[in-house]
């Protein structure tokens, strides 16, 4: 009996170890893996939208209307050579046209303000000048004529010189001014306004002579008892068209719409409206 008892309890302890005896290594559960964060979509650049310069619709003259029979007033009305050409001009390249009446010795910084594209008052050609602004081809010729009471004892320029202390008068900015300016020194030559203020001082006796345009010296002396023109010219120059430097293409295209005003006969035949030919 103790030999099958030990058998029972030996056998019941195999069975013990071997149900204690399974596999312990329990797997361990996946880590689950955090989703992945979607990115982003990358924003398209959107490309920069090419900023054109506004297209150009109206030419802006600057000029100064007192100075007959360049540009000057008949009532409201600005009419003149200048102010037809300029007009003409904007006719063929298409634009509206509009007059700013100043100074004249603010057209220049008109124009390189962008205040306005074109200068024109009878303007001519010169060193100083073109220090601040570019000038088109000319579209007429100019002479600076001396007007003087009558009877004065200035007969001629080269009484002018030979005296060279007359109190001469022109207009302010005027190529008739400087020029006296620099012949005759700063204390002898007085620069008025306008032309029409400069004739008054001379008819008022404060002035010797007044050194201006001839066309305008013309309608001056006809709206003036007592004044006479010098025949003696004191110079003779060109007129033409001043442009801001940087607006070359503007320019250009003036040059060429000018040129076909010139060789059509427009030109000519609005000088020949104002200029009546001796």
């Amino acid at each position: 009996m103790k030999k099958i008892l030990a058998l029972l309890l030996a056998t019941m302890m195999v069975f013990s170890l071997v149900a204690c005896g399974g596999n312990t290594d329990e797997t361990a559960p996946e880590t689950e893996t955090a989703p992945e964060t979607e990115t982003a979509p990358e924003t398209e650049t959107v490309p920069e939208t090419e900023t054109t310069p506004e297209e150009k619709t109206e030419l802006v003259l600057a000029t100064s209307v007192d100075f007959p029979p360049y540009e000057f007033y008949e009532g409201e009305e600005a009419v003149g050579i200048d102010v037809e050409i300029a007009a003409a001009i904007a006719e063929k390249l298409g634009l509206t046209f509009k007059i700013d009446d100043i100074g004249f010795d603010a057209i220049i910084p008109a124009l390189k303000s962008g205040k306005a594209d074109i200068g024109m008052a009878g303007m001519t050609v010169n060193e100083e000048r073109l220090l601040s602004v570019d000038f088109t081809d000319s579209y007429a010729t100019g002479i600076q004529s001396i007007i003087v009471a009558e009877g004065s004892p200035i007969t001629s320029y080269d009484d002018l010189v030979a005296v060279g202390t007359y109190k001469i008068g022109g207009q302010l900015g005027t190529t008739g001014a400087i020029y006296a300016t620099d012949e005759f020194g700063i204390d002898n030559v007085t620069q008025y306004t306008t032309g029409a203020d400069a004739v008054l001082a001379l008819t008022s006796g404060k002035i010797d002579c007044v050194i201006i345009d001839n066309e305008p010296a013309k309608a001056f002396v006809a709206g003036n008892e007592g004044l006479v023109i010098l025949e003696s010219q004191y110079a003779v120059e060109e007129y033409a068209i001043a442009v801001a430097k940087d607006n070359t293409e503007l320019k250009d295209q003036i040059n060429v719409a000018l040129g076909e005003l010139i060789a059509d006969g427009t030109v000519e035949s609005i000088v020949a409206k104002y200029i009546v030919a001796e």
